[in-house]
């Protein structure tokens, strides 16, 4: 077994469909996947991702990998770079439950926004570019795409608001008081959806396969929080990195931008409004929502972790710091109200 695997079965199945030639195919589990498991499997064919869904019992709606294959299908022509889609597979004797496969990627995935790695002439490029691929997401049209049924048509928003707050309500691991606070305050505070479109739902840099040698975005990874929605609701989580600081999660705040080489939120806010003609508004709301619904996703890892179904080992500790994105989000609605 190779990460829960049954391996002999995988590779019989990728002889089956002409993934793989005499050689056996070898599978590696991939660092991060905190939701679901994946897989790198290196064939004389060619080397393939292979993502599928968590064994056990999981909560309503999440986990959806068959929204994944679906959206970035859909997307294969757009001006939105993703893997491509190779095959999807509903039996469970398989793997144990459903997956699909993908191309693999060969480039880079840039986990500290703040690009310590990249040198500072190349880091505006980064950013500039990953500011064209959201605003050119946000500026598809779905229906266009086989998209327009991907999800319910308004009241993104409230509707995001209501599930998060029922799925926190459902947890049997303790919430942290500020969670519980935020519960109660973001209901009463939504503003109207600013418009509809296709919303990745996880769009941060981590999420993101770069150019070997460019600042180029080549792919747009996990997806399974996809669907239709408020472009500001998406958006605003992407900057939420500016926000949070990197002891607390993926983020940068407290960091010299200037002497990186990183623009700062007000600059790159200002240059997705302009590729995509939005007014941004309610901007402490979007922002305070968005560090409610991330502490709420890492919540829900520890009460994976709880019940034995987390796919990452550190699960218990990724858990932890949902209270501290939760304070944040506090603080800012407190200064709002102030």
């Amino acid at each position: 077994m190779t990460g829960g695997l049954d391996v002999p079965a995988l590779r019989a199945w990728l002889r089956e469909h002409d993934f793989a030639g005499a050689a056996e195919p070898r599978i590696d589990a991939l660092a991060g996947g905190q939701s679901n498991p994946t897989f790198r499997i290196r064939t004389d064919r060619g080397d393939f991702v292979l993502r599928k869904k968590p064994p056990g019992k999981l909560l309503p709606s999440a986990h959806a990998i068959d929204r994944e294959y679906r959206v970035m299908h859909a997307l294969a022509a757009s001006g939105v770079p993703v893997p491509r889609m190779l095959a999807w597979c509903a039996d469970e004797a398989v793997t144990g439950t459903p997956f699909f496969l993908m191309e693999f990627l060969e480039g880079r995935v840039l986990a500290d926004p703040a690009l310590p790695q990249c040198p500072r002439e190349e880091r505006s490029g980064i950013y500039r570019d990953m500011n064209r691929v959201i605003a050119c997401l946000h500026s598809l049209d779905a229906e266009a795409l086989g998209l327009s049924s991907f999800g319910k048509p308004g009241n993104y928003v409230a509707r995001q608001v209501t599930r998060w707050v029922d799925q926190c309500a459902r947890a049997t691991v303790p919430l942290p008081a500020g969670m519980r606070e935020l519960m109660a305050w973001l209901p009463a505070h939504v503003p109207a959806d600013a418009r509809t479109c296709l919303v990745h739902g996880d769009y941060r840099i981590d999420n993101l396969v770069f150019h070997p040698s460019e600042p180029r975005v080549i792919g747009v990874l996990d997806w399974e929080l996809s669907t239709l929605g408020d472009p500001l609701a998406d958006f605003s989580y992407h900057c939420m990195a500016w926000r949070v600081a990197p002891q607390v999660w993926r983020g940068m705040a407290g960091a010299d931008l200037a002497a990186l080489g990183i623009p700062g939120e007000r600059e790159y806010v200002a240059a997705y409004a302009k590729a995509t003609g939005l007014a941004i508004a309610h901007w402490d709301f979007y922002m305070a929502y968005n560090l409610f619904r991330m502490a709420a996703i890492l919540h829900g890892i520890a009460q994976r972790a709880a019940d034995g179904t987390a796919a990452a080992h550190d699960a218990v500790e990724v858990g932890a710091r949902a209270a501290p994105l939760a304070n944040l989000a506090l603080a800012i609605v407190q200064r709002n109200e102030a």
